[in-house]
């Protein structure tokens, strides 16, 4: 199903977490929805495609963003997808976010999205700086990086900052700190990062926009 994208701005807002909203003229797309069990307030909104990257409250609430008259298509693991004039490739990778008793980690699935000529990575609950082999041949020229920075099962400052120099994303917005993750986590990756950053309530971007970044840091704020 083809409903075709009928703007070129992209706008992402930040819904808590790993929780971002980008939207695309009609189309909207979720990652890490968070679902009414979580330990954060669950979200309450239509998207068109939801991402999951970790089968945790914290972040599978599909449920919650089937709303008004539309009902996601639900990407909850690796894989090839395509919908709505946007493709999707999943990447298995680990988490330690949310253990159970006696696990030692979990699946997470980074995702990249491309769409309008962008790249969008999530990075998920991830863990690990070290990305498998698939990953790190099919990831590159990133637009935009969603990158855990948190700690408490995910990356931490010091691992996230040696992770985004390998990716050389054009921007990048931290997450996993706004209600959960260490405190002061974000203070602590922009402090490893140089100490630069610019802080927005929403992201809007052309691809135009993003031509001349090189790893700069957008905090949106949720």
């Amino acid at each position: 199903m083809n409903r075709g994208i009928i703007s070129r701005i992209m706008v992402i807002t930040h819904h808590g977490g790993q929780c971002f909203k980008v939207t695309f003229g009609d189309l909207t797309l979720v990652f890490d929805p968070i679902s009414k069990n979580g330990t954060l307030p669950g979200v309450r909104f239509g998207a068109d495609i939801a991402l999951v990257s970790r089968n945790h409250p914290d972040m599978n609430g599909v449920a919650e963003v089937t709303y008004g008259e539309k009902e996601p298509f639900a990407i909850t693991g690796p894989g090839e997808y395509e919908y709505g004039g946007v493709t999707v490739q999943g990447f298995l990778t680990k988490s330690e976010y949310g253990l159970r008793k006696g696990d030692t980690n979990a699946v997470n699935t980074i995702y990249s999205v491309k769409l309008e000529g962008m790249t969008i990575v999530h990075l998920g609950a991830l863990s690990d700086t070290t990305l498998p082999a698939d990953a790190k041949e099919a990831i590159d020229e990133i637009d935009v990086l969603f990158l855990p920075v948190g700690g408490d099962g995910v990356l931490d400052a010091a691992q996230a900052a040696k992770l985004a120099t390998m990716l050389e994303p054009k921007l990048i917005v931290p997450m996993h700190w706004s209600g959960m993750g260490h405190a002061k986590a974000l203070e602590a990756y922009i402090k490893e990062e140089g100490g630069n950053s610019e802080k927005v309530d929403k992201l809007t971007l052309k691809k135009k926009d993003v031509l001349d970044k090189d790893g700069d840091i957008m905090v949106i704020t949720p």
